[in-house]
């Protein structure tokens, strides 16, 4: 095995990865993406586009998706940390309506893998959080599509503590519900 470490999140194509870091006195070295070592773990998808975003705390970004064609995305935290979360939006799955969150930070170096079907949000919990991401398609802008960031049919547990003021666009609050959405 390479030197990754990819755990399976409970719905069918989504993956926590831990990449291996190398610490010495002078600092660290990780091997953010090596393509080897994704495909000898199962994980052959192809990189089009790297994109990277800067928030400040309480902001919530999501959750999107391209519906034509859709991304599958590599998320990582390179300062900060945030709250990452998937939607299982495929009409097929047994998992549809299903979310997965996990923390991304800088300190724990983890990545999260969001295939193609999947809508993808994150809230950053840092004073301040950059957001690095590989995408398996270009951006196309007429293409997005949105689901609520707080639907109750999904039911998502965002970590808001208390006194925190979210910090959400007005295209993001008016996204509609699972009912609503686009289905994969």
């Amino acid at each position: 095995m390479g030197k990754i470490k990819v755990t399976p999140c409970g719905i069918k194509g989504l993956y926590v990865i831990e990449p291996t870091v190398f610490k010495d006195e002078r600092g660290y070295f990780v091997e953010t993406y090596n393509q080897k070592d994704f495909e000898e773990a199962g994980l052959d998808m192809s990189f089009v586009q790297d994109n990277q975003s800067m928030s400040v705390k309480g902001v919530l970004r999501g959750l999107h998706f391209q519906k034509q064609y859709p991304q599958g995305k590599l998320v990582r935290v390179i300062r900060g940390s945030v709250f990452d979360v998937a939607v299982d939006l495929r009409a097929d799955s047994e998992t549809y309506g299903t979310w997965f969150g996990v923390e991304l930070s800088a300190e724990n170096k983890k990545q999260f893998y969001i295939p193609e079907g999947f809508a993808h949000g994150f809230l950053v919990l840092s004073e301040e959080a950059e957001f690095a991401y590989k995408c398996t398609d270009f951006y196309r802008p007429g293409d997005e599509g949105g689901l609520l960031w707080s639907d109750p049919d999904i039911g998502i547990q965002w970590p808001v503590e208390a006194g925190m003021k979210l910090i959400i666009s007005e295209k993001d609050t008016k996204w509609g519900g699972l009912k609503d959405t686009f289905k994969f």
